[in-house]
């Protein structure tokens, strides 16, 4: 791979610029913050400029020629959702989520070379030089490069990075009768055995620990473990004591209150759209739903509901 002579190619700029450019590019960041979910704290949040993102969709596309993804990684691969990530623990009695800390920030320009020596993926010095400018961001000139939560390119580094542990884990699942998924930094781990995701955690942390030198941590206050007596969710989507998929009995309560609020036009522009994205989530996850809300308010309203363009303006 030459970026180098591939970015000249798109684009009127020479190696100088293109090296220029680089350089500068981990200040090219429009930077805010969001609460966390469940959380007083605030997650940082990197937004390229226009034309940084340019250069890391350019990247992207040729790096995802090369970077293994795991198929355990549910997350930010074309086709797969969070249905895809609740499924496969469905039918399991007992339930252990993990969540890693700090997950994008942790990722540096040493361990993503790290891991591409691992794969047998080398790289130019110039290579080097531009992927480390384009692929990672500086908070402020004294702070260390890392990923952002906010650059298209991330997704496929930060999935790259775990293929190991995906696949270790993975194996090791396989052979105790585990199941385990992850999207993004949220990983889950399912079972019929009693007792066996007791002392998992601990696994889990051994193993990245050896993978990773200790950069990529557990963030130990989000580890839940949960049966069948207690209400399970993944990645948002509820587990039912059948097997099945769920929204949840009260996102279905709401919806079904607002569907009859927009028979009855009680609904304005903004809250009928808001309406048709959760309808449209609740059908993904449990079609059978969208069945009954067409029994009880008739397929003209629902018809009509799913149909709806008016403009928001």
């Amino acid at each position: 791979m030459n970026l180098s002579e591939l970015l000249a190619s798109l684009i009127f700029m020479d190696d100088e610029e293109i090296i220029s450019f680089a350089a500068s590019s981990p200040y090219r960041y429009k930077v805010y913050s969001i609460p966390k979910r469940n959380s007083e704290e605030r997650r940082i949040i990197a937004h390229p400029s226009k034309e940084l993102k340019f250069f890391q969709r350019v990247i992207v596309k040729q790096l995802s020629e090369r970077l293994p993804i795991h198929s355990a990684a549910k997350a930010y691969t074309k086709g797969l959702s969070i249905k895809d990530n609740a499924l496969p623990h469905a039918n399991s009695k007992y339930l252990l989520k993990m969540d890693l800390k700090d997950f994008f920030p942790s990722i540096n320009p040493s361990l993503f070379f790290k891991e591409c020596r691992r794969h047998g993926i080398d790289f130019s010095d110039l290579d080097i030089e531009l992927l480390e400018g384009f692929l990672f961001w500086k908070r402020r000139r004294a702070t260390k490069l890392v990923l952002s939560i906010g650059a298209p390119s991330s997704p496929l580094v930060s999935n790259f990075i775990l293929y190991k542990f995906d696949e270790d884990i993975s194996r090791y699942c396989n052979s105790i009768g585990i199941n385990y998924t992850r999207y993004a930094d949220d990983l889950t781990f399912s079972t019929n055995k009693k007792d066996v995701l007791l002392k998992f955690p601990t696994k889990v942390r051994n193993t990245l620990n050896s993978l990773y030198d200790g950069q990529i941590k557990v963030n130990l206050r989000k580890t839940v473990l949960s049966s069948k007596a207690h209400n399970r969710h993944v990645t948002g989507v509820t587990l039912t004591n059948e097997g099945k998929l769920s929204v949840g009995r009260e996102a279905k309560r709401n919806l079904s209150a607002s569907i009859h609020s927009f028979t009855l036009q009680k609904l304005s522009n903004e809250e009928i759209f808001k309406l048709k994205g959760h309808l449209a989530h609740a059908e993904f996850i449990e079609p059978d739903f969208l069945e009954r809300m067409v029994k009880k308010y008739g397929q003209e309203a629902i018809w009509e509901l799913k149909h709806y363009t008016h403009s928001k303006n």
